[in-house]
Parts: C-alpha cells; structure tokens; sequence
C-alpha cells in the first residue's frame, strides 16, 4: 500500500495501540447492538450538504451528497467467506496496514455471493489480528464512507463484524491504485501521460474539495500516491478513511490530535505540533502533486542523499522557470506545455507552504488544474505539433533518469 523507507517505519505506521482482546470485545458489543446501520455517535447536523462539483459519473448526484444514516448492507462472515473462494491468496489484491484486501463477487441484484466468479466484483478488506489500526478506524471507515457519497470517493458497500473478524466491502476499482501506475517499472504499468495525471489528480483534488466543503469539514488525514484509486476509466477516487477526522468547530483554527499518517505526506505543523488544520490536506495534495509532475516518490532511500527527500530537493526548482525541465518527468516525452508545467510548479509551491494560511483551499487547487487542463486541450487545437511550447525532452534525460535513482 505505498510505504516509505523501511528506516522510517516507525514514523509511518499508525501510532494507536492495537487494542486488546477484552477491549475489541467490548467495542464489538457496543457497534454489535446498532446493526440498523446507526453505528456512529456523530449528529447527522454536522454533515451538511456540498456546493463543490464532482465529475459527471454519478447522474443521480454528481456534486455528491451526504447520508443521514450509513447505507450499507450487513454481510456475515461465512458470506464474504464464499464471495472470496475462502479468502484464497489468488484473490489477494494488495496488503496495506489494515490487512489484506481481497477479490469477490457478488450477485448484483441481492447482494449475495456468487458462487462462479460472476456478477459484481467487490474488494473486501479483512483486518489482520495484530493490525494495530483495529477497532477505531474499522469504526471510522462505516462512519464516514457509510455515509458519504461522491463520485470521486470510493464506494463502501457493507461490512461484516462476525466471528471476532471485521471487514469492509468496497466497490472494486479495476485500476488500482496511483502508486502502483505511477512508480512501478515494466510491462504490467505503462507511464502515465500528462494528459491522464491531471484527469487523476483533478479528480482527487474534487474528493478532498467535497470533503473539506461541508459545513462541519472533514479533514482526509492521509492523503498519498497509495490511497488514491483508479476504476476502469482512470477516474479517481479515495479511499481509505480509517484516519478522517471532523475538521475544527466554535470559530477554532484547527483540531489538536496525536500525529497519525504517512511520512513525507503529513504537513509540518502537524507532525510538530499535533494541530490538525484543514489545509493539513492541501500539503498532502502538494506532495503528490509533486510526485506527479517528478515521477519520483516522496521518499527513497535509493536515491542520493540530497535527493533522498524529494520536497527539499525539488523545491529551488519549482521555484525557478529555467531549471524546471530538471524536475519534470522524462518519461513525459514532451506531452506538456510550457505554461501548463509553470503553473502546476507554482500550485504545487502554495500547497506545500509551512504555513496553512499561504496555501489555497482544494476549491482553488480544482480551479488551477481544470485551467491547466482546458490550456491544453486549447493548445492541442490550435497549435502545431512541432510548437515551441510543447516541452521535448531533453537528449540527456536518460543520464538525468538514472542518475535520479528511480
């Protein structure tokens, strides 16, 4: 599921104690008695409808909406047991801090299994025993995706807490996720084109915009490459919500919190302080906007020392028009356009400022990159194929790739 340098483990895992036995017990007797899908103690006052716009592959509500209560459907074990062929390791799809993520299939009238790999193809998440993320953030993950609706926001279908296990079922996303199209080498994973990543990221920048739109905000908490999904067409969508939380009240700057997330992506006030603002998030969008216009990770120890930290090397750069072509992805190939890459420079600039107030609400980041994109597709009409503008790579980009430490 995307994690860092194994030096930094420490840093990256979730820092909540696993629970114990006696307390999962007592959780589950709790959640177990609200099986009408009224599992969160949180007044549905606080979720208020969004004037952000969403992309258009939900008709029935593309700017998204916001449940009174979680619809979900209730699985048993033993029925997510036979969607998944007994959770057989050829149904694997990934492996992340939860557990593990499994292929099923279901009937897509009644929501039963299907016994022949036929009908709908769920992806179903099965907490690992001695995950430490447990209880608390299974909970978090009904409370906000059971209630939440976007197009740019995965889908939770149901979850099942049966036999001392939990899982959750989400609509399965053909695609996978950034990371895997952005940063894996070979055959399996083609590079990504300019034109695809700003479809991607103008799509997660609308979920993040939803979320942080609603009158009692909602802050992501752990924004990165990894937990952001692709379905069939390359839409994106977010996932994972274990560590969301509701955003500031009373006229508060921000929430003060125990520092949880993934290091390189979580802004600096937080992991300094523990004040959660936010445009904690927005920080976190810049980091992967900036693995988008590099291709490189935020972190990787195999790169040189200088280089290790890809924010700090990146940004004299970002900062510089002449020496940005020494940022930008090769294998790009000279898909983008002057203007377009300048911009995106100066956007990924503001998010990642050390001060939350300096950086733009996600509604402005969704405005930029949507100009961005409109600029190229202009272009594309009206220039030439051999236009100055288009940005060719330069004859010694396979020198500079390697010497990156890709």
């Amino acid at each position: 599921m995307g994690n860092c340098a194994s030096a930094m483990d420490a840093f990256i895992q979730r820092v909540n104690k696993p629970p114990t036995a006696s307390e999962m017990s007592a959780s589950k007797r709790t959640i177990s008695s609200t099986t009408t899908g009224k599992l969160s103690t949180i007044s549905t006052s606080t979720f208020m409808p969004s004037t952000v716009s969403g992309a258009s592959t939900d008709d029935a509500y593309p700017d998204g909406q916001i449940l009174e209560s979680p619809n979900l459907r209730i699985f048993s074990f033993a029925e997510l047991k036979s969607a998944t062929k007994n959770f057989r390791t050829d149904t694997v799809l990934g492996e992340g801090g939860f557990g593990k993520v499994y292929k099923g299939w279901v009937d897509d009238k009644t929501m039963n299994p299907s016994k022949s790999s036929t009908g709908v193809v769920v992806a179903v998440k099965k907490l690992n025993p001695e995950s430490v993320q447990g209880m608390e953030q299974w909970q978090s993950e009904v409370n906000f995706l059971g209630r939440i609706s976007h197009p740019n926001l995965v889908k939770l279908m149901g979850y099942s807490m049966d036999h001392e296990e939990l899982l959750l079922v989400y609509e399965f996303m053909a695609k996978g996720s950034l990371e895997n199209h952005l940063f894996r080498r070979g055959a399996v994973c083609e590079p990504l084109p300019w034109s695809l990543r700003l479809k991607i990221l103008i799509g997660a920048a609308r979920g993040l915009a939803f979320l942080h739109s609603s009158e009692r905000q909602i802050i992501y908490r752990d924004f990165k490459a990894s937990n952001i999904l692709l379905d069939s067409n390359f839409n994106a969508k977010l996932s994972d919500f274990g560590l969301a939380k509701h955003g500031p009240d009373g006229g508060e700057s921000h929430v003060t919190t125990r520092v949880m997330g993934t290091y390189g992506y979580a802004a600096p006030e937080y992991v300094a302080t523990g004040h959660l603002y936010v445009k904690s998030d927005v920080y976190g969008f810049g980091v992967v906007l900036l693995e988008m216009l590099s291709g490189l990770r935020a972190l990787d120890p195999s790169r040189p020392s200088e280089k290790l930290n890809l924010i700090d090397w990146a940004k004299p750069l970002l900062a510089d028009r002449r020496k940005l072509s020494q940022l930008m992805d090769s294998r790009l190939e000279g898909q983008y356009h002057s203007r377009g890459a300048l911009q995106a420079a100066q956007l990924t600039l503001k998010c990642l400022s050390g001060d939350p107030k300096s950086r733009p609400s996600m509604k402005e980041v969704v405005e930029v990159l949507e100009q961005i994109e409109s600029m190229k597709s202009k272009s594309r009409e009206r220039e030439p194929r051999n236009s100055s503008s288009v940005v060719r790579s330069p004859k010694s980009d396979s020198a500079r790739t390697s010497s990156r430490g890709r």
